[in-house]
């Protein structure tokens, strides 16, 4: 073994200091600092190395002294003194700053020995050595949660004894949950940093969004300095610049470049600019032309804005009423960066800038970070953020369980989680996904999860939806935790029923949790501790091809072969199947895959075997299609022979087909035509209140009973929607329906949600661990009400007869017309899936608008190509669209680069239709620092006529130019 291999993985076993202290690494890339390299030292190193070790042994005594002394009970920082407790975490910066040497945990048998330190801005963590380079690292921004000791799943892993707690500390970052698992060298180190994260953690979530912003900025302007300067002098150089604004997508004249690099450079060490002339120079390239008119349009050709000025744009353009002098001066002072203009109470173009690009002139409505509908509604009558298979991290066969899967979706806003329940060793009752590869994860463990995370973000009620396959004795202990763990959450007893039946409120249920389950008929002995219910609503979510179910797959021997067999069979569904999710909405439909109980034409008999698995060969491309094909005959094939056990005229349907095969963690089955049953716990019964199970077989003679949740896949969704689709909302007005992907998404893409949102149905169940479109559609929606995980409906899905698929479902009523002007683009960056990456040629941006909501409302539309311009790009173009239900409708921006051979996408931003803000307004790219378009938004009431007579004249016209006027159809002040 090399002495480069020995340094940096490790067997398991415990973690000491002298392990952490003995394992040299040839550190390369990112520099922490002047004493980072003391971290590195060894007993072969220099006496400069020693005593930089010896000064580092000092520093972090020190800091462990204070950190115990003065503020480190629990997980609680006590200050018993400003000033100490600021020298204290100075001390622990610095100590991040110069870096530790900690071990970094991953799922398999082995570490990773790792060099952590702080940034010197304070912004990020990053490590090294790491074949991601620069990428190796985690904003402070992104970060959740720091917990102590050995709490995450990957610690779990390990065997008790391994490593010492009080060394021990995970991080959890980003929207999805990830934990970075640390191993320190020591107690104190491991307090140090968690000590220093919570304090950098506390003073950003105290931030207000302004403050927030321009430390975002800032932290910004000092990375693309830093990583600019490419031999490390603390300067540019004008190559050094010249390479950045490629990188920034800027195509200046070279001249132009030179003339703005002279003006910046005022210090004596000319020929370089240091950071402070980077901003001068940086300022004066991003100085924003449309801006600079907008102030000259309404200041009367002045280079500034009075308070009467500004007053006057507020209210013409961005619809503020009531603008008093005394808010204008508020706006100047705390905008306006020249303190000459302050004294004068005017905004200049700085000052203009600011505050356009503040929260102030965000195109989301700030009033929407809160909740802002009605919360004593029916729960019938929302939308509620619906997550299906939440234990998985990934595909449906072969991903890893994980229970801080629950803690994400929370947290980001989900009401319902679902649990699939098995039978577990030791009388344990597990989750996963069943007859598959995914790993197993308690069910005890699930339940703990939920119970600390279900109310962190908000109080609205959360739905446990349990797919239970479990035997009687572990379905009470399924209960018995529940009620163990959830306690007073599951007591409904003080929730008084409606007399009509309706359902309870989102804000009756505050708090509390509600079970979706089975429950026992009213005819069975209510001393009865067990009895008889209908399966055929179960979710197994797994076609039977795809199932594992010879009885010696789980033998060492056969390991590696399954394994092999259904990675095959995933690469085949990916590659072939028309369910990806894509940017094209026409996409999401899953009309290509054969409709239920029909098999395809080519059913790939000669490449199939007998017991249904692939026998072609992988290394023949032609053969990957036919085996493709043979794979999605055979689902069809299968779903045939079980679909004739099932009345013709019923929309029931699983969340699959059922089991071929019994299951020894299971009841045993009867099966009969008619019917299939299984055996259900009274204990886990008298858990389900409101939200009892049941399959859908007749939306018109079960729209009765408020407290059922019918259960249907996206495909027999679509069909009912087609045939019933009047009769499907009248049932929606009344309970709850549950719609889950088909059981063809083994790869766990998403459907499209709004044909269903459309039909009012309440739990859309998504697969969270999916990030694409659907996602981002979801999360617009659920956004317009603060993010609770419920969005009321439009008042005519609530009551009354509606029919979302007609041409005019709302006769009669006013429209709205959205007409948008694309005016410009900011610091758009290359697409992330560029070959030459920053080295590849500047963008040709262009920008198109699509609407998602009725079908009559779906519609897109783009603007013209700007060419090499990524930087500062100008479109000056107006797009109109008219909208019947705006309530539904979703507004999603999306950036392009336009290129010879297709088109690469860079960003977007989806909001819904009500939470936009009139005016003008930056539309900041999702997931991205400073990448913005400013547009105009203006909402017209119309009738449906006149809305297409507008539409034709501005599409014939020639295109407006920015700024003749301040708004396209307002007349000049």
């Amino acid at each position: 073994m090399n002495t480069s291999k020995r340094s940096s993985f490790f067997p398991i076993g415990p973690v000491s200091s002298a392990l952490m202290c003995s394992t040299a690494t040839a550190a390369t890339g990112d520099k922490p600092g002047p004493r980072a390299k003391g971290a590195f030292s060894s007993e072969g190193g220099t006496d400069k190395q020693k005593e930089g070790a010896q000064w580092k042994s000092q520093q972090q005594a020190s800091v462990s002294h204070l950190v115990d002394e003065f503020f480190w009970i629990g997980s609680a920082i006590l200050a018993f003194s400003k000033w100490r407790l600021g020298y204290a975490v100075e001390k622990c910066m610095t100590s991040m700053q110069m870096g530790t040497q900690m071990v970094k945990l991953r799922g398999g048998s082995k570490g990773l020995v790792r060099f952590f330190y702080l940034d010197e801005h304070k912004s990020c963590i990053r490590w090294r050595p790491s074949r991601k380079n620069e990428k190796a690292k985690i904003s402070i921004d992104s970060l959740r949660e720091v917990r102590e000791g050995k709490q995450s799943e990957i610690f779990q892993r390990y065997a008790e004894g391994c490593f010492d707690p009080n060394c021990c500390f995970s991080l959890y970052y980003g929207e999805h949950m990830e934990s970075l698992d640390l191993v320190s060298g020591t107690g104190e180190e491991a307090r140090t940093w968690i000590t220093g994260l919570k304090y950098l953690m506390a003073g950003i979530s105290d931030e207000d969004s302004l403050a927030k912003r321009q430390r975002t900025r800032d932290q910004w302007l000092k990375q693309t300095f830093t990583e600019a300067d490419k031999n490390g002098d603390g300067s540019l150089s004008i190559s050094e610049v010249l390479q950045l604004l490629h990188k920034l997508n800027v195509n200046l004249p070279r001249q132009k470049v030179k003339q703005m690099f002279k003006e910046a450079d005022t210090d004596d060490n000319q020929g370089t600019l240091d950071f402070e002339e980077f901003c001068s120079f940086y300022k004066m390239m991003s100085t924003r032309r449309d801006l600079y008119l907008l102030m000259l349009t309404y200041s009367n050709h002045k280079d500034h804005l009075d308070t009467d000025d500004l007053a006057r744009f507020l209210e013409t353009e961005q619809k503020m009423t009531n603008v008093t002098k005394d808010h204008c001066l508020e706006i100047i002072n705390k905008f306006e960066p020249c303190s000459e203009n302050q004294k004068q109470g005017v905004l200049g173009i700085d000052g203009i800038t600011n505050y356009m690009r503040s929260p102030a002139g965000d195109i989301f409505n700030s009033e929407h970070y809160s909740v802002n509908h009605d919360m004593k509604q029916p729960l019938c009558n929302y939308f509620i953020a619906s997550s299906h298979n939440t234990y998985l991290m990934g595909d449906q066969l072969m991903s890893q369980s994980r229970v801080d899967m629950y803690a994400w979706v929370l947290q980001a806003g989900c009401r319902c989680v679902e649990v699939d329940c098995w039978d577990g060793q030791d009388s344990e009752p597990i989750v996963h996904h069943g007859y598959t590869l995914t790993s197993k994860i308690l069910f005890k463990d699930v339940i703990e999860t939920i119970n600390k995370y279900a109310f962190v973000k908000n109080e609205y009620p959360v739905i446990l939806s349990i797919e239970n396959h479990c035997s009687v004795p572990q379905q009470k202990k399924m209960a018995q935790y529940m009620i163990e763990i959830l306690g007073d959450k599951l007591d409904l007893s003080d929730i008084k029923a409606d007399e009509s039946g309706r359902l309870p409120s989102p804000e009756t249920l505050k708090g509390k949790i509600l079970v979706k389950g089975k429950k026992l008929p009213p005819n069975i002995d209510e001393n009865a501790e067990e009895g008889d219910v209908s399966d055929e609503d179960s979710a197994d979510e797994m076609e039977d091809d795809c199932k594992l179910m010879n009885g010696d797959w789980k033998t060492s021997a056969n390991r590696k072969q399954v394994e092999n067999m259904a990675k095959k069979k995933l690469d085949n569904l990916m590659k072939e199947s028309k369910i990806r999710d894509r940017e094209d909405p026409d996409s999401f439909t899953i009309a290509a895959l054969p409709p239920a109980g029909k098999p395809t034409a080519t059913t790939g008999s000669k490449d199939k075997s007998e017991d249904g698995t692939d026998t072609g060969d992988e290394a023949n491309p032609s053969s990957n299609k036919r085996t493709g094909r043979s794979f999605m005959g055979s689902f069809s094939k299968r779903k045939k022979k079980t679909s004739k056990m099932k009345k013709t005229s019923s929309f029931e349907d699983t969340d699959t087909d059922q089991e071929s095969a019994s299951s020894t963690s299971r009841a045993p089955l009867h099966h009969s035509k008619k019917k299939k049953t299984m055996k259900l716990s009274r204990a886990l019964s008298d858990l389900v209140k409101y939200t009892c199970s049941v399959g859908l077989y007749d939306i018109e003679a079960q729209d009765k009973c408020s407290w059922q949740v019918s259960s249907l896949s996206e495909t027999k969704a679509h069909q009912v929607m087609q045939q019933k689709a009047a009769a499907f909302i009248r049932f929606n007005q009344r309970q709850l329906s549950r719609i889950y992907p088909s059981s063809y998404r083994v790869d766990s893409s998403n459907f499209n949600p709004q044909p269903f949102w459309s039909a009012g149905c309440q739990l859309v169940a998504l697969n969270y661990q999916s990030e694409g479109r659907v996602l981002q559609l979801n999360r617009a929606k659920f956004y317009s009400n603060g993010n609770c995980g419920y969005v009321l409906k439009p008042a005519c899905m609530c009551e009354g007869a509606f029919n979302p698929n007609l041409e005019d479902p709302l006769p009669g009523q006013m429209k709205k017309q959205l007409v948008l002007k694309i005016i410009s683009g900011q610091q758009l960056p290359k697409p992330k899936d560029s070959m030459l990456g920053d080295r590849g040629e500047i963008i040709d941006p262009f920008v198109e608008v699509e609407i998602i909501g009725l079908p009559v409302d779906c519609c897109k539309e783009q603007t013209r190509v700007v060419d090499d311009n990524g930087f500062n790009p100008m479109w000056e173009e107006t797009l109109v669209f008219t909208v019947q239900m705006p309530e539904l409708a979703l507004v999603r921006f999306l950036v392009w680069d336009h290129d010879p051979i297709g088109q690469d996408f860079i960003g977007q931003r989806t909001i819904a239709f009500n939470s936009m803000v009139p005016g003008y307004r930056h539309v900041y790219l999702e997931g991205m620092e400073e990448a913005s378009i400013f547009v105009h938004v203006a909402v017209n009431d119309i009738t449906g006529q006149s809305s297409q007579r507008y539409k034709r004249a501005v599409s014939q016209k020639p295109k407006a130019v920015f700024p003749g006027q301040p708004c396209c159809c307002a007349a000049q002040p």
